[in-house]
């Protein structure tokens, strides 16, 4: 699935502005769509540091509701969440949709077989068995109804290296880099093979993984809304069908036009 990624992939400014901005108009059109069919969007967002995860998501709820959506930032488990299955924590974050239609999990379950297995915070029986219990809860959710959504941001260890340094080199960016990312960063080959792994083993008919090319985050940003709009509409009703079936149906449930009177004349 990675080799076919293309992280040369870029626009232009001028094209990234208007794309953009379709892009965000759209969503906010389908973001209410999702309210009127009582439907759920859930988005899991993963990828290497320093690969615009954060920003794409920034982008992509700018003109929505916010009474519509919750992001989860998701770090370590603490206090309650480490007593229990690492699922539980993010069963118990879902909300109905008539609550919140698009849940945004920034890092997720796949922790499991990412840092918690390059890391040594699980055992390799807990995270090989992770794959499975993965799969059976994402088919839990889409079985349930809802649209799952699962982005993999990609960058070349080069452009992750160069953001890097460009955040050490600005104040008000320095926050970002922690000891942390160095030491991930030095794992690279550890890491890229866990990520080989959970590709190949949770990316299902039902539950795809999209691969976003990050090297040029413009481009990542828009991808990023293109793919949400493009999971939604194949999801969600158009109106004009909706008001067709309707039309076709009286409040009883039955078909206009089948009347006895009708069925006599057939």
């Amino acid at each position: 699935m990675r080799r076919a990624v293309d992280l040369g992939k870029r626009l232009e400014r001028e094209e990234y502005r208007q794309r953009l901005l379709d892009c965000q108009l759209k969503l906010r059109e389908l973001a209410f769509r999702l309210y009127q069919d009582k439907r759920s969007l859930v988005v899991v967002v993963e990828g290497w540091d320093a690969a615009g995860k954060g920003g794409s998501i920034r982008r992509a709820i700018e003109k929505i509701d916010p009474r519509g959506y919750e992001v989860y930032s998701i770090a370590a488990p603490e206090g309650e969440d480490k007593t229990h299955h690492y699922l539980w924590r993010f069963w118990r974050r879902l909300q109905a949709p008539d609550e919140k239609q698009i849940v945004i999990f920034d890092r997720s379950w796949y922790g499991r077989v990412l840092v918690e297995r390059v890391e040594g915070f699980a055992t390799e029986e807990e995270w090989k068995r992770a794959y499975r219990e993965i799969n059976h809860f994402e088919r839990q959710l889409t079985n349930h109804g809802m649209i799952l959504v699962k982005l993999w941001f990609e960058i070349s260890p080069e452009e992750q290296l160069r953001r890097f340094e460009a955040r050490r080199a600005t104040s008000h960016k320095r926050w970002k880099l922690t000891d942390e990312d160095w030491r991930n960063r030095h794992k690279w080959d550890l890491y890229e093979e866990a990520l080989v792994d959970m590709l190949r083993k949770t990316s299902t008919l039902s539950a795809p993984w999209t691969i976003i090319e990050g090297n040029d985050k413009l481009w990542a940003r828009v991808k990023t809304q293109e793919t949400l709009i493009a999971a939604l509409e194949a999801n969600l009703e158009a109106p004009s069908a909706k008001s067709a079936t309707g039309n076709t149906k009286s409040n009883n449930g039955k078909k206009k036009g089948s009347k006895k009177g009708d069925k006599e004349k057939s």
